[in-house]
């Protein structure tokens, strides 16, 4: 075991970590500029999707109010340690979720939902991210994903969102992605009845 000490929006949280989670002696650059770029408000519904020790999640319940957080991972150890840390830092009615995705996050309607996904070159689990993530959000809600790599992520974003705002922040690409509609900016609605010739 390992602790942290991170310090974002005015806000100092100690962190419980391993050497088996994302990053363990200290909090990632990415993750940190993330939050930079991030706006929070009391009472907005969060999601911290792939959460590892917890610190996106906490920080949000910090100030949107730790009844309105939901932070979910892959693995069961680091759901375990972002449970502590949120006990730790004061927010301990954070729920946190076992979850592949967004398989078994069983809310939606969110504010906000935050990633840092991982990497892999085929993007599947961006991929799943941004989809699934699109149906969860609430209509003005946003995804906010950070990442060393721009062009596929854009692409990505404006396929499924019709639009994204990109912030450069110490070496990261922050995306901010604004659900606008019921469906995929590139997928029409379903039609019903007949069309009139």
């Amino acid at each position: 075991m390992a602790e942290i000490v991170a310090q974002c929006l005015g806000q100092r949280l100690e962190l419980e970590t391993d050497p088996r989670l994302f990053s363990p002696g200290h909090a990632d650059r990415g993750t940190l500029a993330m939050l930079s770029a991030t706006h929070f408000s009391p009472g907005m519904k969060v999601l911290d999707l792939g959460c590892g020790c917890g610190l996106v999640g906490i920080l949000a319940a910090r100030i949107c109010g730790e009844e309105n957080v939901i932070m979910s991972d892959i693995d069961p150890l680091a759901v375990q340690i972002a449970a502590r840390n949120a006990a730790r830092n004061g927010v301990g009615g954070v729920r946190t979720v076992v979850s592949d995705g967004l398989s078994e996050v069983d809310e939606a309607g969110f504010d906000l939902i935050l990633s840092n996904p991982p990497y892999q070159s085929d993007f599947s689990v961006a991929r799943r991210f941004i989809e699934k993530g699109f149906n969860r959000l609430k209509i003005g809600g946003r995804l906010v994903m950070v990442t060393k790599r721009r062009e596929w992520y854009r692409n990505k974003l404006v396929a499924v969102f019709g639009g994204v705002h990109i912030v450069e922040a110490d070496g990261y690409f922050v995306f901010e992605a604004e659900r606008r509609s019921e469906n995929y900016a590139g997928r029409r609605p379903a039609t019903r009845g007949r069309h009139k010739t």
